[in-house]
């Protein structure tokens, strides 16, 4: 299950780079996620959950700018790859199994990446609009990256 969860965290990063990556923080920080003692546990401090909030707020902010580069591009693409990796690894370390959620959060990235991208090109050409796909997709990274968070703590007491 937590292979899923990884995998899925992952596909949040690619919508949302940041959003994943500031769900992951408040996860570890309030306590959702174990990383006391791994070499995850900087995602527990409030440092790391006030940066990744602020910079989740203006990804959610400059993603709906007209000069925003693509999320494919190659420096954009391997930063969603490498932010994949590490949140799929966060869900991954308190079981102990931080290496194969390690590889599921950057297939994960890669598959929300490219599949989020051609979501939301069908959709801007459907509302004829990007703006409205791009809240539709601020929604389902924001409310899917919750989601994820607290099913790893259902995962934890099953």
């Amino acid at each position: 299950m937590i292979y899923l969860l990884a995998l899925l965290i992952g596909v949040i990063v690619g919508l949302r780079t940041m959003v994943a990556a500031a769900a992951v923080a408040w996860g570890a920080y309030l306590g959702f996620l174990a990383l006391t003692g791994t070499w995850l546990s900087f995602l527990t401090s409030i440092w790391a959950v006030v940066i990744l909030t602020i910079l989740a707020a203006g990804e959610l902010v400059t993603d709906k700018l007209p000069k925003t580069p693509s999320r494919k591009v190659p420096v954009q693409f391997a930063g969603r790859v490498v932010i994949g990796a590490l949140a799929g690894a966060a869900l991954g370390a308190g079981f102990g199994i931080w290496l194969g959620a390690l590889v599921a959060g950057t297939v994960g990235a890669v598959a929300g990446t490219v599949g989020g991208a051609a979501i939301r090109a069908n959709l801007a050409t459907a509302f004829r609009k990007d703006t409205p796909a791009a809240l539709l997709e601020d929604a389902v990274a924001v409310i899917g990256a919750w989601l994820i968070i607290n099913a790893v703590t259902l995962v934890a007491v099953s």
